[in-house]
């Protein structure tokens, strides 16, 4: 009989517990997560939460105002469709800037930088058209209004530029729906507020209150619009210039214009869901 030294019997020792259990016997469990090394003392690791995001699941609702092609579907975007109570055309064409911009192609744009603005802080965002493009049209103001309702959006933001040809006009101004019983009875309320963060927010980026609109506060309240009459959610409609003034114009087609405008507007949105 060969004798077995102490150091040789450990080593058969180990071989046979690894042939019996396998080798998995000593990995770490698979939900064990891996981290990095902490300070405080060895071996001991560290587990740091990522902060909330703070639109983190709220939902906004984008509606950038007309499409680019409606003026190549003008049997499409007539048609007389629900509004509220009765019936109005399912789109129109816009406006458009002295120089050839359409009011769609603008709205689109600021639509685009702020829905990306948005969805970096957090928010899932719907929009009521993803293109502009002059082979479509619409959608109509029906399915814009009700756009965020089934999904239960915490607010919708319609964005649009005027063509007023009053002298001197310039200005943004933001809409908010009239209480309608069986329409907007139950958001009204909450859409002024959101109307007065909207225009908080874009006045403390030195943009100017329309001069041209009843009131000259910068606020206005109607009845009239399918886009807000249809709304179950929080809505305004943005004016955000008058197209036809060239220095609203100028600041509305520029990158920079287009980026103040949305630093307003998001600050607006965190201001109400705060």
């Amino acid at each position: 009989m060969i004798p077995v030294l102490p150091h040789a019997r450990a080593a058969v020792v180990a071989t046979v517990l690894l042939a019996a259990v396998g080798s998995n016997a000593f990995a770490a469990p698979a939900s064990t997560p891996v981290v990095a090394p902490g300070t405080d003392g060895p071996g001991s690791v560290s587990l740091v939460a990522a902060p909330e995001l703070p639109l983190a699941g709220r939902t906004v609702v984008i509606d950038a105002g007309h499409q680019l092609g409606n003026h190549n579907y003008p049997r499409k975007i007539a048609k007389l469709v629900p509004a509220g109570g009765f019936k109005k055309e399912c789109n129109t064409t816009g406006t458009a800037t002295n120089a050839g911009v359409p009011e769609a192609t603008i709205a689109w744009q600021v639509a685009q930088r702020l829905r990306a603005r948005l969805v970096d802080l957090g928010a899932d965002v719907v929009r009521t058209r993803t293109s502009n493009r002059e082979d479509r049209w619409g959608p109509c103001i029906d399915e814009r209004g009700r756009r965020g309702n089934a999904i239960g959006a915490d607010l919708k933001l319609s964005l649009h530029g005027d063509g007023s040809y009053v002298a001197h006009a310039h200005g943004f101004h933001v809409i908010a729906p009239t209480n309608r019983p069986r329409w907007t009875g139950d958001i009204a309320k909450a859409s002024v507020r959101l109307a007065r963060d909207v225009r908080r927010a874009l006045v403390a980026r030195d943009l100017a209150v329309a001069n041209y609109v009843a009131g000259g506060d910068g606020l206005d309240r109607r009845g009239d619009l399918g886009t807000l009459n249809l709304s179950d959610v929080p809505t305004v409609m943005l004016e955000m210039g008058n197209l036809r003034n060239r220095h609203d114009a100028h600041r509305l087609t520029s990158s920079h214009g287009q980026r103040t405008y949305v630093r307003g507007l998001v600050a607006a949105v965190e201001r109400y869901l705060g």
